[in-house]
């Protein structure tokens, strides 16, 4: 089963690359992807010197042997146990009624 995780990644500058980088830098995560199981990349927050990647995955492992693969460093790897929006106001009142 995947579980969804919050990669952080400390990438010096990485706020100041332009699309061609970032596209670049998205290449390499996708063919690294592509010599692996049980991982999906959804999406990554850039910041001015880290991103936070938003990954799908069986394991922590498997997280890591992309790191391995694609070169990109990892920080901090947590997993994902809740999400909670504005509208989770709204239903915790449904729940209450």
């Amino acid at each position: 089963m995947l579980r969804k995780y919050v990669i952080e990644r400390d990438i010096p500058g990485v706020g100041d690359l332009g699309p061609t980088q970032l596209g670049e830098a998205a290449s390499k995560s996708n063919a690294a992807l592509g010599k692996l199981r049980g991982i999906q990349w959804q999406h990554s927050y850039v910041t001015r010197d880290k991103t936070f990647c938003i990954y799908l995955a069986e394991s922590e492992e498997a997280i890591r042997e992309h790191s391995l693969l694609s070169g990109f460093p990892v920080a901090r790897i947590t997993e994902v146990s809740g999400v909670i929006d504005p509208s989770t106001e709204r239903k915790c009142e449904l729940v209450s009624a």
